[in-house]
């Protein structure tokens, strides 16, 4: 049985069933106090496990990684008794051990007091909120990478995660997006990642930070695209997993995971400020978390799913995912109402498509229907 228990932050506006998942952590290093934060699944918890390792071995970092959990009871325990005392995130990455140097806290002031580096993980529908509160608690001249996979609107259209942090908080941002599947990473499964930083020597000290044997990274200055590559797959592989529940075969799996990254390409050179460059898309952050996503991911098979059972994603997301939310159908409306607002829906059919099947009701065979009239074959 899961009991909840009052979190001391403004997230106490949103849903209970959204935040039941909420976790936050904190790394603190000797020339640098690091702070990590992270929610969502287990997806966090597998990089702080890269993290405690790493900063046991490197000089430059402290040893102990203060991780932010979201108090929750878990058989009569709390939470972060159990990662303490176990050192296991038994609800959101069981069956991997933490290393001990990694230390749950339930106060969030606590955590991020005097933190140099913060590493984001969070659903990005937090971020306002979470950037609110720990602002002025952390140095000016602190640094971020950010590991949400997500975008915001803003007055102007797109508004990247990155983008609101550095706003918010007056810090540099770099970004980590890749095939990055978390149970796989917190196995020691070999993978390769993608980090964007544009100041490169942020990004490389995070590279120092997290690599290992078999976490390979690539630093590359195309902090956008890689960013906007992480939110975007997520909607390709939504129409992935809709072909997947209409049994259509990998032949047409494969023409929406061409087609999702011609759009994927396509709105980054129409909506980020800096140059684009075609190369990033080949980097683990591009084509090779499209094609993970598309296969293996939630997204995908939460969408197949909808299109077999004709239940709504909403429950769906109870009943597959504990009443976590899914950010592929989330980004296809926001992607939706900034293509609106800038009068391009009709540019991206299938984004289109996967945001009108999610939440207009339209058929779900009208997925087949994009692809046989998609611009790329006029």
């Amino acid at each position: 049985m899961i009991q909840h228990h009052s979190l001391s932050s403004q997230c106490l506006n949103q849903s209970t069933s959204l935040l039941s998942y909420l976790m936050i952590f904190l790394f603190c290093p000797s020339e640098f106090n690091f702070f990590l934060v992270h929610c969502f699944f287990c997806r966090g918890s597998a990089v702080a496990k890269i993290i405690g390792d790493n900063v046991k071995k490197l000089q430059k970092f402290a040893s102990t990684v203060k991780m932010w959990v979201f108090e929750e009871t878990v058989n009569g325990r709390k939470l972060t008794d159990i990662i303490n005392n176990d050192h296991e995130n038994v609800k959101y990455l069981p069956g991997h051990k933490l290393p001990e140097n990694v230390v749950a806290v339930a106060n969030l002031g606590e955590a991020v007091k005097d933190a140099d580096l913060l590493v984001f993980v969070i659903p990005h529908q937090f971020i306002h909120r979470i950037c609110d509160e720990i602002t002025g608690r952390v140095p000016k001249d602190a640094l971020g990478i950010t590991l949400i996979k997500g975008i915001d609107e803003g007055p102007e259209g797109l508004k990247l995660i990155s983008d609101i942090i550095r706003e918010k908080m007056g810090i540099d941002i770099s970004v980590l997006m890749g095939a990055n599947i978390a149970n796989e990473v917190a196995a020691g499964k070999f993978c390769e990642t993608t980090i964007g930083s544009k100041v490169m020597e942020n990004g490389l000290l995070f590279k120092e930070l997290l690599q290992t044997p078999n976490f390979r990274i690539t630093v590359v200055d195309d902090a956008d695209t890689v960013e906007l590559c992480g939110a975007l797959k997520n909607i390709v592989a939504v129409g992935a997993g809709f072909c997947d529940g209409l049994r259509c075969g990998d032949n047409t799996k494969a023409a929406v995971i061409r087609l999702g990254l011609m759009e994927m390409i396509a709105f980054a050179r129409i909506f980020c400020k800096g140059q684009v460059s075609t190369a990033t898309f080949l980097e683990s952050c591009g084509v090779a978390d499209l094609i993970t996503t598309c296969y293996g991911g939630r997204n995908r098979r939460v969408a197949e799913a909808f299109a077999r059972t004709g239940k709504t994603i909403e429950e769906l997301e109870k009943e597959m995912l504990n009443g976590q939310k899914l950010q592929g159908p989330q980004t296809a409306a926001e992607v939706y109402r900034i293509l609106k607002q800038k009068g391009l829906v009709d540019k991206f059919p299938l984004f289109t498509a996967v945001y009108q099947i999610c939440y207009e009701g339209r058929p779900v065979q009208e997925m087949l229907s994009c692809l046989q009239s998609h611009p790329e074959h006029i």
